[in-house]
């Protein structure tokens, strides 16, 4: 569960001025961090510009016939697995996964999905790697869990993408064969302010030393090799570190409300001797190899959450038709059929993202860090929605426990489990709130770019000025472009059918999107920055133009098979869409955000400190409480602790 939430600062307390230096020391931190070149083009980036690049997704990039067999014949030896040898209540109930799961699912290639075949992986695509990821989540999240956290964000992505051809074949081999890999950046006293991490790595000679402490280390606990971030002077650098090494510890295992069979725990890192050639990259470039790392890496999240939707529909379906009130089945009541027009359209639509996203990540001819920063934030906000209504939907049975309906002799169905263990997507890589603020960021890329001296107040005058010139020049040849397009002419994408209007709408809005971004930038200027409901509204509507698009393709490449009905499912999602759009382009100026900032503000100075009289806060130990055990103990110990 590592909380890479790159960016924003935590409070340090301290005057306004201290703060603010704060907050410019971890802003220049993440933006030294940032990729800042565009060498190929990005269908989300120009979203947000007001360029609606179909011509980028559509038609979708296709894998050649081999790869797709190999990756069907991979999903169905996959599935043969989970139905004969897993058994997911058993996880949930024991909060762990037996070693004899994790050693079948490491004979079967999983741990090595999408490392190459010439370091003894599978060699599967993107695409593949999503589906099984969403395949094994909508039976068992944990299980999932494991294999996302190995592969999208351990060991082998990060190789991948920086690594050495020695580090590949030293390291690659073993986590195929199912050696688990964790990554290691969150700590104690930080999350989202990497600006301030106290893990250390001092050179001594061919080797590193290595001291600190890492929190919510997903796999951690069982983890053969670490992916570990740590200081060397100024900057932040990358290690693949032996966990079995002399001076590692893991301190406990963490428990959680969701995910209960993850090895999740808090490691701590005592004079650890690292070899010098296990850095990754070069000193200092640590926090972009993670950003990097998550490019691809997040699209990990989306698929889980897509495999929650699709069996939150089948559950959804069956229950709606068994289920009778008042004389018929209850999903012919209205307030039900909305919930389950709902779950239907988002479940289609958030697996058209997940494929479209990965399909343009094996295809590799687009930028897609907007896209897949988009598709997690987008599937892990809308899946735990579509796991709140079916638990409404199935009401008492929701809310009751899969093992309590199995006792009292109805079918476990795990509702209740699936929202909490859905719940954590909205916080792993990174949070809503900080992907809205990522997302951000390279959305007003181009207007900084050219405009970010302008609104500097500290910039000279003269620097200013110069800006000021060639912001005009760039506005004035941008701005016009924004007045008309394709959603104005009435036969623009006539090849899609009745899906042709919602296109239409989509150019039309990208549009105003990119407008209303401008009038944000030209009345806050350097502010705009700090207007964080504003600018997560923008990203939110440009998240769905995007949900909108991948929707519309998947139904035109569908539309032809037999028994498929993927036009209405699109058109439903997208006339849902629309309304979440409009309602999102109306509280961009009507809105509570000035006036909920002063009141927290009031909170936090304890102004309404007699709100919390006539309360017990259980957090607080009483004299029952028996003292907790301190020191340090080997992770086997702090498995029988905990069971």
């Amino acid at each position: 569960m590592t909380d890479q939430k790159i960016g924003v600062p935590a409070n340090t307390g301290g005057t306004e001025a201290a703060q603010s230096r704060e907050y410019a020391r971890a802003r220049e931190v993440a933006e030294q961090a940032r990729e800042k070149e565009w060498t190929r083009p990005s269908f989300g980036k120009q979203l947000f510009l007001g360029d609606f690049r179909l011509d980028l997704v559509h038609p979708a990039p296709t894998l050649p016939p081999e790869a797709v067999e190999k990756g069907e014949d991979f999903l169905g030896a996959l599935r043969r697995f989970l139905e004969e040898r897993v058994d997911p209540a058993g996880i949930e109930r024991e909060s762990q996964i037996p070693d004899e799961v994790v050693k079948g699912l490491a004979a079967l290639g999983a741990f090595g999905i999408t490392i190459g075949e010439e370091y003894g992986g599978l060699g599967l695509s993107h695409l593949y790697y999503a589906r099984a990821l969403s395949l094994v989540a909508s039976y068992s999240p944990a299980v999932a869990t494991l294999l996302s956290a190995h592969q999208s964000i351990g060991v082998p992505q990060p190789l991948k993408l920086f690594g050495t051809e020695e580090q590949k074949r030293r390291f690659l081999p073993r986590c195929a064969a199912g050696e688990i890999s964790a990554f290691l950046l969150t700590e104690p006293d930080v999350g989202s302010d990497p600006a301030r991490l106290a893990a250390t790595a001092r050179r001594e000679g061919e080797e590193y030393v290595l001291d600190g402490v890492k929190l919510w280390t997903t796999n951690g606990v069982i983890a053969d090799l670490l992916v570990v971030m740590a200081r060397t002077g100024r900057g932040i650098s990358a290690f693949v570190v032996e966990a079995a090494s002399p001076g590692i510890t893991v301190e406990r295992r963490n428990a959680f409300m969701g995910l209960r069979g993850i090895e999740n725990g808090v490691t701590r890192f005592d004079a650890v001797r690292v070899p010098a050639a296990n850095l990754i990259g070069r000193e200092g470039q640590g926090l972009k190899i993670a950003l990097t790392t998550l490019n691809t890496g997040r699209l990990s999240l989306p698929a889980t959450c897509a495999g929650g939707a699709k069996w939150a529909l089948k559950i959804a379906r069956e229950w709606s038709v068994a289920r009778e009130q008042w004389g018929r089945p209850v999903g012919r009541h209205e307030a039900v059929a909305g919930k389950i027009a709902f779950i239907a359209a988002t479940a289609f639509a958030l697996e058209a993202v997940v494929d479209l996203s990965s399909r343009m990540a094996d295809d590799e001819s687009n930028d897609i860090r907007i896209e897949a920063a988009l598709a997690k934030l987008y599937a892990s906000e809308m899946a735990c929605r579509v796991a709140d209504e079916l638990v409404q939907i199935r009401g008492g049975r929701g809310y009751e426990t899969a093992e309590s309906l199995a006792a009292r002799g109805e079918r476990g169905v795990p509702a209740e489990q699936m929202l909490r263990d859905l719940r954590i997507n909205r916080i792993f890589e990174g949070s809503s709130e900080i992907m809205r603020l990522l997302i951000a960021r390279e959305a007003v890329d181009a207007h900084l770019s050219v405009a970010g001296k302008m609104i500097d107040s500290a910039a000279p005058a003269a620097e200013r000025a110069r800006a000021a010139a060639r912001a005009g020049g760039f506005y004035a040849r941008w701005l016009p472009t924004l007045v008309v397009g394709a959603g104005q002419r009435p036969g623009a994408y006539a090849e899609f059918g009745p899906l042709a209007a919602h296109l239409r709408y989509i150019e039309r809005t990208s549009r105003k999107l990119a407008r209303t971004t401008f009038y944000g930038m030209s009345r806050w200027q350097g502010r705009l920055e700090h207007k964080q409901g504003f600018l997560g509204r923008l990203v939110d509507i440009g998240a769905e133009l995007f949900a909108m698009t991948a929707a519309c393709v998947r139904a035109r490449e569908e539309g032809a098979e037999l028994g498929r009905r993927p036009y209405e499912l699109a058109d439903a999602f997208c006339h849902q869409a629309r309304l979440r759009v409009e309602a999102l382009f109306e509280r961009l100026w009507a809105n509570t955000d000035a006036r909920d900032v002063r009141l927290a503000r009031h909170v936090m100075d304890g102004r309404y400190a007699f709100l919390e009289d006539g309360i017990l806060d259980p957090s607080i130990p009483g004299p029952w409480i028996a003292e907790p055990p301190t020191g340090p103990s080997s992770a086997e110990n702090v498995r029988r602790a905990i069971m």
